[in-house]
């Protein structure tokens, strides 16, 4: 049977067990093929797995739309405060050159990269919407190095599953599967509308997961885990957003 075909019965699967058994027969069928978010316990447990299992066979390889320059907005919303600590301050002034991105877990060759290390690779611009679950949006041209470049850089062992990013905002964490981690949308994104990142949307690094609500797009990050598990990380939901009630994955 083709991946296809595959997908396709298992979808229909997904859909119609979740109608005529309920979601947590669905639950299981999407266990059987590997499709259980970290947050699937408690009282939307099943509603969460059904909603990643099915998007995640229907949209894999999907892209998110991108815009045209003419569409980009004029005030982008810069939500949040920056962080307050004089580490950060210490940075902000020296213009981010001794701010380094460290990666480390289930890779061939742990490494530590300076903004500048992660210029001279190759960049992507992309111009994609963020929707914030709180209600607003808007379009920015965002420039960054692919995930996936650096993470081949690297090297991701065979079994890796999730890459953790972690912000220089203390407390604040969150995760993207392999799919999202190597779809070549995803980037780490210094620059946004032809300039510098600014430090209001996230500067000196964002992750950008267009294809996921705002709130994945961490702002600050300074660290990467790749791992084949999310139980050792805060609540082991997947990211710090479960544990305020939003979900772990926020396709759009």
């Amino acid at each position: 049977m083709s991946n296809l075909s595959r997908r396709k019965l298992i979808t229909t699967g997904l859909a119609a067990t979740a109608g005529a058994s309920g979601l947590a027969v669905a639950a299981n069928l999407a266990h059987r093929y590997g499709l259980i978010p970290p947050d699937h316990g408690g009282i939307y447990g099943a509603g969460e797995t059904l909603t990643y299992g099915a998007q995640r066979l229907l949209t894999r390889h999907s892209l998110a739309r991108e815009f045209p320059r003419s569409q980009i907005s004029t005030k982008p919303v810069a939500n949040g405060e920056t962080p307050q600590d004089e580490a950060f301050k210490r940075l902000h002034a020296g213009g981010f050159t001794d701010w380094r991105l460290a990666i480390d877990g289930l890779v061939a060759r742990p490494a530590s990269f300076s903004l500048a290390e992660l210029k001279s690779y190759p960049s992507r611009s992309q111009i994609t919407h963020l929707a914030c679950e709180e209600g607003w949006s808007f379009i920015a041209e965002w420039i960054g190095v692919p995930l996936s470049h650096v993470l081949t850089v690297v090297g991701i062992l065979p079994k890796a599953r999730y890459v953790v990013y972690s912000s220089m905002q203390r407390g604040w964490w969150d995760s993207v599967d392999m799919a999202d981690a190597l779809h070549p949308q995803t980037l780490l994104t210094y620059g946004m509308n032809g300039g510098e990142l600014p430090v209001g949307h996230g500067g000196p690094l964002r992750l950008r997961v267009p294809r996921q609500l705002g709130y994945k797009n961490v702002k600050y990050i300074n660290r990467l885990t790749v791992t084949d598990s999310l139980k050792g990380f805060g609540k082991g939901l997947g990211s710090a957003s479960p544990e305020y009630g939003y979900a772990w994955y926020a396709g759009i």
